[in-house]
């Protein structure tokens, strides 16, 4: 008899729960998608600092780098970055533009973030 009770006032408060609250679809969708926009941006702009934190202080080494690596600097494309391993080895970082692997204005993006090493 008190197991029945407990269990019926149970129903009854999730059932008035569920009634009470009323969302309508379209307004829970538009949230759901609005926060993910936020969290997906916030996501990029945290991944960005760690890679923009980790170049200053340890110059990606463009002789040695995998092409995940260097697709990981601004402006560096996967082609970009497949061209860059093609044309190793490498005795300048300025030697990108020389040799037409990348763009000028690229190399400006990341010309602090990288070395050439041997």
């Amino acid at each position: 008899m008190l197991l029945s009770l407990i269990a019926g006032l149970c129903f009854w408060c999730v059932g008035c729960y569920a009634c009470g609250v009323k969302q309508n679809p379209e307004q829970l969708k538009e949230r759901t998608a609005q926060t993910t926009a936020a969290l997906k941006s916030d996501a990029k702009a945290v991944a960005s600092g760690i890679r923009e934190g980790w170049s200053r202080d340890k110059p990606l080494d463009i002789n040695h780098a995998t092409k995940e690596q260097l697709s990981s600097l601004p402006g560096i494309t996967e082609v970009e970055a497949g061209r860059i391993i093609a044309n190793r080895p490498y005795e300048t970082p300025q030697e990108l533009v020389a040799k037409r692997v990348i763009p000028a204005r690229d190399f400006e993006r990341i010309k602090d973030r990288i070395a050439a090493k041997h």
